[in-house]
């Protein structure tokens, strides 16, 4: 089967995470590169807040246990975009790795073109990247 390579560079985090869970429940090996250089819209500063919100959230002994590391916080999002409980979720998810930059391995990969996750469809020029929003935590 072949792999299915999604560059993350501008486009908007939960768009391309839909696109990315529903390929990997078809039974696609999905591969993110770039994924610090993904944007989740809104404002900055209630971006941050939520972001902080759902870090304060819980205790530090039970979790949730938030990623800090763009890669993973990635995969986390795409996630929860599965039924990562249920057997077929489970699956998908294994399926699922993040990277951040471009490895070797991808540098001459094709990549699959989002054009409606692009940060340019947004309606306003309130975005954040996935980069800011883990430097901030």
């Amino acid at each position: 089967m072949k792999m299915l390579v999604i560059n993350a560079e501008n486009l908007i985090l939960g768009r391309m995470a839909t696109f990315a869970a529903k390929q990997a429940l078809l039974g696609q090996e999905v591969r993110v590169i770039n994924a610090d250089k993904a944007v989740v819209s809104g404002a900055r500063k209630t971006t941050f807040a939520d972001d902080r919100q759902s870090r304060e959230r819980g205790t530090p002994a039970k979790g949730p246990f938030i990623p800090r590391k763009a890669d993973r916080y990635v995969r986390r999002v795409i996630r929860g975009m599965l039924p990562y409980k249920l057997p077929k979720g489970v699956d998908a998810f294994r399926r699922v790795l993040c990277y951040v930059g471009i490895p070797e391995e991808f540098k001459d990969a094709q990549t699959v073109d989002l054009a409606h996750a692009k940060v340019d469809k947004l309606p306003t020029t309130k975005y954040v990247k996935v980069q800011d929003i883990l430097s901030f935590a």
